[in-house]
């Protein structure tokens, strides 16, 4: 079976903020990729919101709302594996695993997400899951989560010299979302500094595509902000940093070749 992930640096999905205003929704594409993924006609879609932990279940449960309509209307099945369920019965979380064919990480707080999984051992369900062919697949912190690593937002962190949270490792790279963020890529630049690994630096509306050891970039149109969308490969070696922009919409590269530090042909 193929290995699947669909990594998204953000962006909207149409969901109504605190303010009671209507967002946009910008990933119809990549959202689209990713039903066509599973090879179903009416695949199974397990949504996880074990990011929205500081927030409380009834943030979660509006989260898997939107999701449910999103999905629903690409012609899945849906289904929410609470935070309450995974800590209580981790045979009824392997159930659902199971019974999905796509396997979506919703965005919030990284780390609490990670030590859930770990306290639980549903690290193991999910590494297990992607070894059988599942489409695995997330945005922000749910991106994040299936790399070695990545930057996060959490206020404890985001002002380190080097911010790191560690997560599946799946991928052997380090992953950044919301590239477009006023002063953030220059943050995680300083960060790849002391960290020996190729970053990967995305920006709202642009996912990777990863299927086995082949890659490509998925772009959508920003709404809410203007913006180029981008997705860039950083790394330094001997005090130098290397970058690049990643471009290759419609064909697919070697993923050895996106991880290795080639820039320059080095």
């Amino acid at each position: 079976m193929s290995k699947k992930i669909v990594a998204i640096g953000g962006g909207e999905n149409g969901r109504i903020n605190s303010k009671g205003i209507q967002k946009p929704y910008e990933t119809k594409e990549i959202d689209q990729e990713i039903v066509k993924l599973s090879n179903k006609a009416q695949p199974n879609f397990l949504f996880l919101a074990h990011s929205q932990i500081p927030f409380g279940e009834e943030s979660e449960k509006n989260y898997y709302n939107i999701m449910k309509n999103i999905y629903e209307n690409l012609g899945c099945n849906t289904r929410w594996l609470k935070i309450s369920e995974l800590r209580e019965d981790i045979n009824k979380a392997k159930e659902d695993v199971d019974w999905a064919d796509i396997i979506y990480e919703g965005g919030g707080a990284t780390e609490p997400m990670i030590n859930l999984w770990k306290e639980t051992g549903f690290d193991d369900v999910l590494k297990k899951a992607y070894e059988s062919g599942k489409v695995m697949c997330g945005i922000s912190a749910g991106a994040i989560c299936w790399f070695n690593s990545g930057y996060t937002d959490d206020p404890k962190l985001v002002d380190a010299e080097v911010n790191r949270i560690y997560a599946l490792d799946l991928i052997d790279a380090y992953f950044t979302p919301h590239c477009q963020k006023e002063g953030k890529i220059k943050k995680v630049r300083n960060s790849l500094k002391y960290i020996n690994k190729v970053g990967l630096l995305l920006s709202n509306c642009t996912a990777i595509e990863i299927i086995d050891d082949e890659y490509r970039i998925i772009k959508t149109k920003p709404i809410e902000e203007m913006f180029e969308p981008y997705a860039y490969k950083t790394y330094w070696s001997n005090d130098e940093m290397f970058e690049e922009e990643i471009n290759n919409l419609n064909e697919f590269k070697p993923l050895n070749e996106l991880l290795s530090r080639n820039i320059k042909g080095e």
